[in-house]
């Protein structure tokens, strides 16, 4: 009998620690949420998620490209328009960079003013 009483009594403050927990939280993400809706009010949410497609296909190719160090590389998108900004061992790299983010779908030009070629290329 005490076992019950006090499996019952563990399980409620339990329960009462993670719903105090939980509500700090909602709270957070409502306020993160009014925020980003505030810097991109020009943009719905399918295009948001678009932009994520993209960011993340031509992440996604860059690494899977031989000769081409993809850490040195940022990659971001906004209404279809890819940025590129980071380091390139050459030109020939960054011309590259930019034809590789131009290929995938769903991107309407690209960016690479941002993309510098590193002085000691070997």
């Amino acid at each position: 009998m005490q076992t019950t009483t006090l499996f019952r009594k563990t399980v409620a403050a339990a329960t009462l620690t993670a719903l105090l927990a939980a509500a700090p939280l909602a709270q957070v993400a409502a306020q993160d949420g009014g925020a980003m809706q505030k810097s991109s009010a020009n943009q719905t949410v399918p295009d948001k998620a678009a932009d994520g497609w993209i960011t993340t296909k031509v992440k996604s190719e860059l690494a899977t490209t031989k000769g081409i160090k993809s850490s040195d590389l940022s990659v971001n998108t906004t209404d279809g328009v890819v940025t590129l900004t980071g380091t390139a061992a050459t030109s020939g790299e960054k011309a590259k960079i930019e034809a590789i983010a131009k290929k995938v779908k769903g991107v309407k030009s690209v960016d690479a003013g941002g993309v510098t070629v590193s002085d000691n290329a070997k």
